[in-house]
This record gives structure tokens, C-alpha cells and sequence, in this order.
């Protein structure tokens, strides 16, 4: 059965409309020029295991599936967290592993990834993902308090990163625990 005969038809006329759009516990679903612009950034390749911070309705995720990653995403909004499990299951998208938790932590124990993405904005570039990135790994993320700069950090070895910037976006906050 066709994935489009799952969503509320009501909304259909947003699914041509390039902005943020309301998904419940206070969030919204990035614009979809932001989704294709940092999916770009990371240069996925099929079977790259890519982390994402921040699942939210579960499109940048199933984004990512469809270029062919190998997708781990953390939610931390309990809210959001059910109901995309279920927009998952109806859609058959299968991440890797789908969890409910605290982004800040990433995912220690299934590092190190090829990419990891963020999908809210961060105040700094928590230390802790880029631990989980390995040797030419890519990490997206938008940083920044009310505005946020979209940095794209690669891991150059050990203990070295180069940082690139490509200007302003908007984004919710990344907040640290899980509700």
C-alpha cells in the first residue's frame, strides 16, 4: 500500500510547502529545504551507519533510509517518540535501532558512525557525539542560542576535526534528558 495513504489528507497541502510545520510536544518538522541540505552535507553512501539527534516526526530519518543509510535515532520527547514508532511501523521504515533518550549522550555502544546528524539547534557542539564519529566521519549540526549556524564537522583523526559553516537556520532547541 502506497506510504502516502497513511497521512492525515488534510495536511497534504503542506507537503508542497517549504516551512516549519507543527508535530505535537512543542516541535516542528524542519523546513524541506533544510532536511535535503543537511542530508547533502553528510554525503551519505548506501549502508553508512548515520546517527540521528532528535527523530521528531521520523521524515529526516526516513530520508535517510531511503538513500540507503543504516539509521540509529533518539527521541526525547515521549510524546513523539510513540507516535512516530507507530507512523514507522505503518510506513515500514526501520531504523536500526529507534530509541528513547537523551541526545546529548549519542549512542556510545553502537559507535562509531559514519555520520551523525542533529536536528536541533545546539548551543555548542556537544563532545560527547564527536567521540562517536569515526576517522572521516561527518557530523551536521546547527549551532547557536536563538539563531543557529549550520557546522559541519569532520573527523580528521584522533584528535583532530575540521569545521566548516553554511549560514543561518532556524531550529528548536536541543535540550539535554528526555521527557
Amino acid at each position: 500500500m502506497p506510504r502516502h495513504l497513511f497521512l492525515d489528507s488534510s495536511f497534504l497541502d503542506h507537503a508542497y510547502q517549504n516551512k516549519a510545520f507543527p508535530i505535537g510536544a512543542n516541535q516542528t518538522i524542519s523546513h524541506p529545504y533544510t532536511v535535503a541540505f543537511q542530508s547533502e552535507l553528510l554525503q551519505v553512501q548506501p549502508n553508512d551507519r548515520v546517527l540521528e539527534i532528535g527523530t521528531g516526526s521520523g521524515y529526516q530519518c526516513a530520508v535517510l533510509l531511503e538513500m540507503g543509510a543504516t539509521v540509529y535515532t533518539i527521541e526525547r520527547q515521549n510524546e513523539l517518540f510513540k507516535k512516530t514508532n507507530i507512523l514507522f511501523r505503518k510506513l515500514q521504515y526501520r531504523p536500526k535501532r529507534y530509541v528513547f533518550g537523551d541526545g546529548y549522550k549519542g549512542l556510545p555502544d553502537d559507535a562509531p558512525f559514519d555520520s551523525i546528524i542533529v536536528t536541533c539547534g545546539a548551543p555548542e557542539i556537544p563532545q560527547a557525539l564527536l567521540g562517536q564519529l569515526k576517522i572521516g566521519g561527518r557530523l551536521v549540526i546547527p549551532v547557536g542560542d536563538e539563531a543557529q549556524i549550520m557546522t559541519l564537522v569532520v573527523r580528521d583523526s584522533a584528535t583532530e576535526f575540521t569545521k566548516t559553516t553554511y549560514g543561518e537556520f532556524r531550529f528548536v532547541p536541543f535540550l539535554s534528558g528526555k521527557e
